[in-house]
């Protein structure tokens, strides 16, 4: 089992930035898949990016490719979402996920975070 925590959430104006971070702990492996989603109000939960362990290779959904960056420190276990030029739309709360497989969809991802509170205001 793997437990994660996600941190670096909070309110922010828009065109500004935050990065979050997710912690995680327990039964890491190399061979996981880090992802990141959302959920606004009302609206379903929604894939951000993803990145591998072993390759740092990442994916990102189209809404959010050039201003979101993905990445991993290995040692430290940690995955940090950098977010910049943030939007009022970006408003939700983000939640970290660990997949052995990967992908967009969130049945893919066994275990997540509590999620972090972000907001974006015009």
């Amino acid at each position: 089992q793997v437990q994660l925590v996600e941190s670096g959430g909070g309110l922010v104006q828009a065109g500004g930035s935050l990065r979050l971070s997710c912690a995680a702990s327990g039964r890491t492996f190399s061979s996981n898949v880090m992802g990141w989603f959302r959920r606004a109000p009302g609206k379903e939960r929604e894939f951000i990016a993803y990145i591998t362990w072993s390759g740092g290779f990442t994916y990102y959904t189209e809404s959010v490719k050039g201003r979101f960056t993905i990445s991993r420190d290995s040692a430290k276990n940690t995955v940090a979402l950098q977010m910049d030029s943030l939007k009022p739309e970006d408003t939700a709360v983000y939640y970290c996920a660990v997949s052995r497989f990967g992908g967009r969809s969130p049945e893919a991802y066994a275990n997540w975070g509590q999620g972090t509170q972000v907001t974006v205001s015009s």
